[in-house]
């Protein structure tokens, strides 16, 4: 969302852009797993619109997203007894359609298609160099599955929209030494997060009605589960029966290095322990975010240096939530376009 967002709004402002990412498409934590049992929000679970910029590119746009208007969430104890509902919703709870990637994909298409810029997939930047043919410039080498080549200049300014300790590793690599490096290691705090991605297609076998509860989604007080969430109660979803299971930050980060196959078994037994549901499923496949969830943001929007050309944008600047990453992404291409 935050390289995206930028790269949009310097594509839109007459700049030209080129966008490289490590992944297959966009989506970057707003990912969706396809699976033959559906599809899962496997990182962002929904998203809320408190900032009017966000609101308004989510007009402009005509965003494919749709209010999630699934029962309270409620909070469960550590043995899946209820303990309250949560306060009544003061926002609504928004996903995109037919999955969360839905929207950076939609925004990112005009740089795919190269209507506003270029975009390439698969291909993982391992180091940032000046570049020798334009004084003060830049070039990128890249690690790419295609037959482009590796190396990539000719750029005025290099943004990157990364997790901070992910930045520092690639700024370090490239031995660059922005103004505000230090700080990155210094001051912010990210937490990982392992999610479980289960379906139980036999559950919509005639005379079944689904698993489990009735609710669709919980925040858990369980000593390994923070969040539940039934992917078929979302808008423009699959039917079949499937849910995505986050441990906490504090139990994935004790877990981090763990076999992702010791994980599964381990959030499989809290999930029954939640909810019930016992049954052993189809499909259950778990994947390890390493950086998930800002524990102490940045408290600033983004970083840029003026002088180096090299700008840092992500939600992690100023929180945890998808409309902090778009606002970091949006307050970097502001600062560059500005000359600041």
């Amino acid at each position: 969302m935050a390289g995206v967002t930028a790269a949009r709004t310097l594509a839109q402002a007459g700049w030209p852009v080129t966008l490289f990412d490590k992944s297959r498409g966009a989506g970057g934590r707003m990912a969706t797993r396809r699976t033959a049992w559906g599809g899962f929000d496997h990182g962002a679970q929904f998203f809320t619109v408190r900032d009017a910029r966000f609101r308004l590119a989510l007009r402009a746009t005509d965003a494919p997203i749709a209010p999630w208007e699934t029962p309270l969430v409620r909070v469960l104890d550590d043995r899946g007894r209820h303990i309250a509902a949560a306060s009544p919703a003061t926002e609504t709870r928004w996903v995109a359609t037919p999955g969360m990637n839905a929207l950076v994909k939609a925004w990112a298409a005009p740089l795919a298609d190269g209507t506003l810029g270029r975009a390439h997939w698969m291909a993982r930047v391992v180091r940032i160099e000046r570049d020798p043919l334009q004084p003060g410039g830049w070039q990128l080498r890249v690690d790419s599955s295609d037959d482009s080549p590796t190396v990539h200049g000719g750029y005025g300014a290099v943004l990157l929209a990364l997790p901070a300790a992910q930045a520092v590793e690639l700024l370090h690599a490239s031995g660059l030494a922005p103004h505000w490096q230090a700080r990155l290691a210094d001051e912010v705090r990210v937490a990982p997060c392992w999610t479980l991605m289960a379906a139980w297609p036999h559950a919509m076998q005639p005379g079944l009605d689904g698993l489990g509860p009735r609710w669709h989604a919980a925040r858990s007080e369980h000593h390994r589960i923070a969040w539940v969430a039934r992917e078929s109660s979302k808008p423009g979803r699959d039917p079949i029966e499937r849910w995505v299971i986050q441990a906490s930050p504090a139990w994935s980060t004790q877990h981090v290095d763990d076999d992702a196959e010791r994980v599964t078994a381990k959030l499989l037994k809290g999930f029954a322990e939640i909810t019930g549901i016992r049954a052993d499923p189809a499909h259950a496949v778990a994947h390890r975010w390493r950086y998930a969830q800002t524990q102490r943001a940045l408290g600033e929007a983004c970083l840029w240096d003026a002088t180096q050309g090299l700008g840092l944008a992500g939600d992690w600047c100023l929180g945890h939530r998808v409309e902090h990453a778009f606002l970091s992404g949006l307050e970097l291409a502001l600062t560059v376009l500005e000359g600041g």
